[in-house]
């Protein structure tokens, strides 16, 4: 079955319907990120997002904050963006660091990291395209710990990704972070769902 690669507001189901499935559907939502979730270095994190993320991301920020159509707007402004439109990966790559000192000094030295960040399919690089939303880096060097990002892929390398054999990492050369990370055979199965 293809992807869903489009969120509206016919997606969305009422607060009472919602609070009928919501236990079973987190349960849902857990264990697929957990395929979708790849740890890059000490403090970065790429968050694959989907038809149902930011579904589910939608439907409990309702949930919570309780805004109602007024809300809805502003959450379909932010979230239906983020799903995958059949030929890329999208991504919330976050940096966290807990302690507060610690997090504005690596912060402050990792300006433009988003246009640093990679996929790489058998040795061919193909770098995130940062969502123009805001601006994320600061004239004095600091970024955002959070950038949302697309890797658009043309269909040779889209093949490659879904081949079981293919070598898949997500990496980062940025001058003051320089990490790789091999993707497992799961998560490029439950990324691969993303193709049309």
């Amino acid at each position: 079955m293809a992807p869903k690669t489009t969120l509206s507001r016919d997606d969305i189901i009422s607060m009472d319907a919602f609070v009928a499935i919501r236990r079973d559907k987190r349960s849902e939502v857990v264990a697929m990120k957990k395929h979708r979730r790849v740890a890059l270095g000490p403090h970065a994190t790429f968050y694959f997002e989907n038809f149902l993320t930011m579904w589910w991301q939608i439907q409990e920020m309702l949930y919570i904050e309780k805004g109602g159509e007024e809300q809805m707007a502003d959450e379909l402004a932010a979230y239906a963006p983020l799903v995958p439109k059949g030929s890329e990966l999208v991504a919330t790559f976050m940096l966290e660091i807990d302690e507060p000192v610690r997090r504005a000094r690596v912060l402050g030295s990792l300006g433009g990291i988003d246009s640093h960040l990679f996929v790489e399919i058998n040795g061919e690089k193909i770098y995130a395209v940062p969502e123009d939303d805001a601006e994320r880096n600061r004239e004095d060097g600091k970024t955002s710990a959070v950038h949302f990002l697309r890797f658009p892929l043309n269909p040779s390398q889209i093949a490659a990704f879904r081949q079981a054999e293919s070598r898949i990492l997500l990496g980062c050369d940025h001058p003051n972070y320089g990490h790789l990370a091999i993707v497992s055979d799961s998560t490029r199965q439950a990324l691969a769902q993303d193709f049309i």
